[in-house]
């Protein structure tokens, strides 16, 4: 298992240059030493499974498909949507965490064990699921068996951007978003650990079944996907970009506020971050540009909160997937789920800055393509940031385009 010493020391030089309070020094400190060990333990486990489950780097990991698209976009509702079908493998959030066939197959006996006694153990995770979790829960599902973007399954090895939800430090550490600009070896090296992942995978829930992956941050690193999976499929996610960037500074703000990080710092991320995300929306489609063979998908957001089942029905078709009769069944039934808990949340642009003219002139091409200019609360106050079916969706998009 590789580990980005790079990205380690950088992050811990800056945290112990800040100013911190006593809450943030102790954010601090844990992951000064945790890091390394679960690297360390991941790193042994993985090992082992070279020695106990040799067969798993014989697994191929055929056409997968990766759901890709701005935050808030809609990448959540539509991977559970398609993960209904049971041809489709994922990961768990827990399985990100202890990524080694030993550790899973270790936690998945223990998991069997305590079913068969009641499920007392169970119980006392999920109600500490429950109060962990609470506030997140607010604006994104969180579960550790629920389904998670895959970009978690690099955090231990210091190779995801995840860790500026964390910290604050987007301007040095925004290359970790942007995989497709790093020197060929660095990010051969972060897509080949991330391919022995999915093939472990693969070898636990079945080499037959299809990987199914949903991950904004994967925006950033298309061509290496497609280097490293030449018959990757991709789904895009398109929703109007006045409602997913300030939804997303919101949750980032949220995070780094609960850490008592350096508010300068902070204000530096967001304006960063609000820059990044024009590349989230517009590369993908430059890249697809260049691969006119690779099989994909383009989903408005619209259409999926108004008609998730046709929706997935196309997408469906436009991948060349076969829509079996139980997975419509299942599809149905996660239809009317997705109609289901819903409330509202309210996210402005003027609350980090942002301008509307900037966002429309920066994306014009988009605007034009999906009509977003049609939208004319979007943005301003008016309610809109979570996804359906996650207990954050947006009632006057529906009602809105209920009839497409």
């Amino acid at each position: 298992m590789p580990f980005d010493f790079q990205t380690f020391f950088t992050m811990f030089r800056l945290a112990f240059r800040d100013r911190m309070s006593p809450r943030r020094r102790t954010v601090v400190i844990a992951l000064l030493f945790l890091i390394p060990l679960f690297a360390t333990v991941n790193a042994v486990c993985m090992l082992l499974d070279r020695v106990l489950f040799p067969g798993f780097r014989r697994v191929e990991p055929r056409a997968p498909i990766f759901i890709i698209g701005h935050a808030r976009s809609g990448t959540t509702l539509m991977h559970r949507l398609m993960t209904a079908d049971r041809r489709m493998s994922w990961f768990m959030t827990y399985e990100m965490l202890v990524p080694s066939i030993v550790q899973r197959r270790i936690i998945r006996a223990l998991g069997a064990w305590d079913r068969s006694r009641g499920g007392a153990m169970e119980k006392r995770i999920a109600a500490w699921e429950d109060r962990t979790f609470a506030k997140g829960r607010q604006m994104h599902p969180m579960s550790l068996t629920g389904p998670e973007e895959d970009e978690f399954v690099l955090a231990s090895a210091c190779m995801s951007g995840v860790w500026v939800t964390v910290f604050p430090y987007m301007r040095e550490l925004d290359y970790l978003y942007y995989t497709d600009e790093m020197s060929p070896r660095r990010r051969r090296r972060i897509l080949a650990f991330y391919r022995q992942c999915v093939q472990r995978q693969l070898y636990l829930n079945g080499a037959d079944r299809t990987h199914c992956s949903k991950n904004p941050t994967f925006a950033g690193k298309l061509e290496s996907l497609i280097e490293t999976f030449p018959d990757a499929r991709f789904v895009v996610m398109n929703r109007n970009p006045y409602e997913t960037i300030p939804s997303l500074l919101k949750m980032m703000e949220r995070n780094w506020k609960a850490s008592d990080c350096d508010r300068d710092r902070m204000s530096d991320s967001l304006a960063r971050l609000g820059r990044q995300s024009f590349h989230t929306y517009r590369y993908p489609y430059e890249v697809l540009a260049r691969h006119p063979e690779v099989a994909h998908a383009i989903v408005d957001y619209r259409d999926l909160v108004a008609n998730p089942r046709s929706t997935v029905g196309r997408v469906y078709a436009e991948l060349g997937l076969e829509m079996t009769a139980e997975f419509d069944e299942a599809l149905t039934l996660e239809e009317q789920r997705s109609r289901s808990h819903r409330a509202e949340h309210v996210y402005s642009l003027r609350e980090f800055g942002l301008s509307r003219d900037e966002i429309r002139d920066e994306l014009a091409d988009l605007f034009d393509r999906f009509g977003w200019d049609d939208d004319t609360a979007a943005g301003d106050g008016e309610p809109g940031g979570g996804e359906p079916g996650d207990g954050r969706s947006d009632d006057r998009q529906e009602k809105k385009h209920g009839s497409m």
